[in-house]
């Protein structure tokens, strides 16, 4: 009999929703003790936040690799050990519990000495990774999201310090809490640990200076005390300064020197999905990123406005039994900033595609928009890219976001592939040859 019909024996469901989180926090030990408690003796960072916890644990990932150091990962896009890293292919970041307990009984046998894991505030707040030794934590920010789930910000903002707590009870981990001070909430999730670490833009105790963006990365100097550390980030947008900022405070906790933080944050040439640049010989740019909330659109559109030569052209739609509210702030932003939105599905799931699109359209038609003029509504995702493509020239910049490294899309049949970027690449392709 496996653990999920135990825990269904012992705790009716009725019961187990009633005692909900304790349901989940029983099922996680019994998991737990099937596989040994695997995660015991473990060194773990802990990297959460609302947006960039994937690209800052690659960020960490990559830097313990070039370092000589034997290094696990886990996150929303993929997991393995050093450079043999396999896609994830589900579409959750903290994998059910079981899957988890098989994941990590496996880096034991491989010899980890670093476990990277990107946490969700879901995984944290069902206690998914109970059971998990977190010696670093990590905050990239905090900003509205996945209210569907918690209800109110200040539960979602409690699940999420949670790693916090996990690393503070951790005795035989560093201890070490590490968060972004642009973040009005970082100084609160760093100071439930013993070693509290502030980095960010503006203060802090790794402050970035310097700092030069390009259309293919950035460099800055970094400053903590009188250490000084010269990155250079080679994932475009000012928020992967922060991310970076992240990693070296990660850096400077585990006693790596200047020259292997350096040297491994710029090993890292790109995330899937993260601002990935597609180029088949169109005359326009074409990107494919993952930003789905509010706080990343208007992150990643106050970063690449002012260097799109053209038109800036935005494709992307919002995920169906998700956060309702952020679809019509979601279509606001994109109306302010780009010149044309094109709205799509993204995981409908079982709720009606086109209410979603319309929920997301009059967002931008406060923006201004008018459909059929610079907002159009396709539903159909591959023929919104081949829409979006057709309506770009020269010196055109085309997001397609959303989707990201996703390799599958959810409608109310169930999962279907997909996968962004091939289709991307294949429809740009298609204008190059017409």
């Amino acid at each position: 009999m496996n653990i999920r019909k135990i825990v269904k024996r012992l705790i009716p469901t009725a019961l187990f929703q009633a005692i909900e989180p304790t349901g989940h926090l029983i099922e996680a030990w019994l998991w737990n003790a099937r596989y040994g408690f695997p995660g015991r003796g473990m060194k773990v960072i802990g990297v959460t936040g609302t947006n960039g916890k994937t690209s800052t644990a690659f960020l960490i990932h990559k830097m313990l690799v070039q370092s000589g150091i034997r290094t696990g990962l886990m996150t929303t896009v993929a997991y393995g050990v050093d450079d043999a890293i396999e896609q994830q292919v589900q579409h959750y970041t903290n994998v059910p519990v079981p899957e988890l307990m098989r994941r990590l009984k496996s880096m034991r046998r491989q010899k980890v000495d670093w476990l990277v894991f990107e946490v969700t505030s879901q995984g944290l707040a069902q206690h998914r990774v109970w059971g998990v030794p977190f010696s670093v934590g990590v905050l990239t920010n905090i900003t509205h999201e996945h209210l569907d789930y918690h209800k109110t910000f200040e539960r979602y903002v409690a699940a999420k310090q949670m790693l916090f707590r996990y690393v503070a009870r951790n005795r035989r981990g560093l201890g070490v809490g590490i968060a972004n001070a642009d973040d009005p909430k970082g100084d609160l999730f760093a100071r439930l640990t013993p070693h509290p670490v502030l980095y960010g833009m503006r203060g802090g105790d790794v402050v970035a200076q310097d700092v030069q963006l390009t259309p293919d990365g950035s460099t800055f100097t970094a400053v903590a005390g009188d250490d000084r550390y010269e990155i250079t980030c080679h994932i475009p947008g000012g928020f992967y300064v922060q991310n970076s900022l992240a990693a070296v405070c990660v850096g400077r906790a585990l006693g790596l020197s200047r020259e292997q933080i350096e040297q491994g944050i710029a090993a890292l040439r790109g995330v899937a999905g993260r601002m990935t640049t597609i180029d088949e010989g169109q005359p326009f740019s074409l990107i494919v990123d993952y930003a789905h909330t509010p706080d990343s659109f208007d992150k990643l559109f106050r970063d690449i406005r002012p260097v799109v030569k053209g038109k800036l052209i935005v494709m992307f739609g919002s995920a169906g039994r998700r956060d309702q509210a952020k679809r019509a702030v979601q279509g606001r932003l994109a109306g302010e900033y780009a010149d044309e939105v094109i709205i799509t599905e993204e995981d409908d799931r079982d709720v009606d595609g086109m209410a979603i699109m319309d929920e997301i359209a009059r967002g931008a038609e406060e923006a201004d928009k008018v459909r059929d003029r610079d907002l159009f509504l396709v539903h159909d995702r591959t023929e919104a890219i081949k829409f979006a493509l057709s309506r770009a020239s020269q010196g055109d910049t085309v997001l397609l976001l959303g989707k990201g490294h996703e390799k599958t899309i959810e409608s109310a049949d169930g999962e279907h592939p997909w996968d962004e970027i091939a289709t991307a690449r294949a429809a740009a392709k298609a204008t190059v040859t017409q």
